[in-house]
């Protein structure tokens, strides 16, 4: 029997990358850089960057979101529906939109813009989670995992396909029974509050990886930990639960991390929808990440559109185009 499509299921935001250089400063505010801005490059982010990033690896992939009635909204539905289904519900609000200023290709500063949230799931977004082969939620936070119908729908997928949850600080709490959990370790340390875990990164990342799966009631946790890689435990009957730190490979200089989180994950549901184990399905997404961080992160991602405009602000806060 062939398995159904990788599923989705998350926020999809814009995100855009303005790159420049800076070589001065502005004169009124000695402390503020002024980027001379060279080219500006946009790309779905969130889920959407996650289901690109999955669909590259050649499995079908499905994308269950919400998108905005607005210009960026359009451009994303269009982008997205060249590279995966796309199944997307409407948004209360406007696209939300990442704008990093880059000099060289290091982050200055991030603007964030739009708080659309996302409307109750549609019959066609329930629907699209039937033949799912394996499940990805990529949470941003944004409502599309805290709708209660889809929250029960995921819950009852748990039994029979491998449900991987990537968790958002302002997101709902993974479903019971998923196969793999996967904060960062910020993100765990958050979830286990007021458990302490160690002080530094690596030691933090497998106390964490063997606690959350008795918070979270799911199969197996992965925390990952910046260039550290990240830790795997495998939820089992014993009374402490093993734990092992996958490293990553050595990442450039100024190797630009976005997008990397995403592509672990992306990677992790990818494995297991081709039925690996929870730790090969880590070291292999380790692998990915790392090779994802090396090419350049999400900066380097291409999708052949026309570059995007410098947003311009109009009257009453809303925008231009940006693409």
């Amino acid at each position: 029997m062939t398995a159904g499509p990788l599923v989705v299921v998350g926020d999809t935001l814009y995100d855009l990358d303005i790159s420049g250089t800076v070589t001065r400063h502005c004169p009124d505010a000695a402390s503020a850089p002024v980027l001379d801005a060279e080219r500006a490059l946009g790309r779905p982010g969130g889920a959407g960057l996650a289901a690109v990033l999955a669909a590259a690896t050649g499995v079908p992939v499905r994308l269950v979101t919400a998108l905005a009635d607005d210009r960026e909204g359009e451009w994303l539905a269009d982008t997205l529906g060249e590279r995966v289904e796309l199944v997307a519900g409407p948004v209360l609000g406007a696209t939300c939109l990442k704008v990093r200023l880059l000099d060289r290709g290091r982050p200055l500063v991030r603007v964030d813009h739009g708080q659309g949230t996302a409307c109750p799931a549609t019959p066609d977004m329930l629907e699209a989670l039937e033949d799912a082969g394996a499940v990805l939620v990529a949470d941003y936070g944004r409502g599309i995992s805290a709708d209660p119908e889809l929250a029960k729908a995921l819950a009852g997928l748990c039994d029979r396909v491998p449900v991987v949850w990537d968790p958002h600080p302002r997101g709902a709490t993974p479903v019971p029974g998923c196969a793999m959990v996967t904060p960062n370790l910020a993100e765990a340390r958050r979830a286990l509050r007021p458990t302490a875990l160690a002080d530094q990164p690596g030691p933090a990342a497998l106390d964490a990886a063997r606690l959350l799966p008795e918070r979270w009631y799911a199969r197996a946790a992965a925390v990952t930990a910046g260039a550290l890689g990240a830790a795997v435990a495998v939820a089992g009957t014993a009374e402490r639960v093993d734990a092992q730190l996958i490293p990553a490979a050595p990442a450039p200089e100024r190797a630009d991390p976005c997008g990397a989180g995403d592509c672990f994950a992306a990677a992790l549901a990818v494995a297991l929808l081709s039925d690996a184990d929870p730790v090969a399905g880590v070291r292999a997404a380790v692998a990915t990440a790392s090779e994802f961080v090396q090419a350049g992160g999400a900066a380097a991602v291409r999708l052949g559109a026309a570059p995007p405009r410098l947003p311009r602000r109009a009257q009453e806060g809303h925008h231009e185009p940006v693409y």
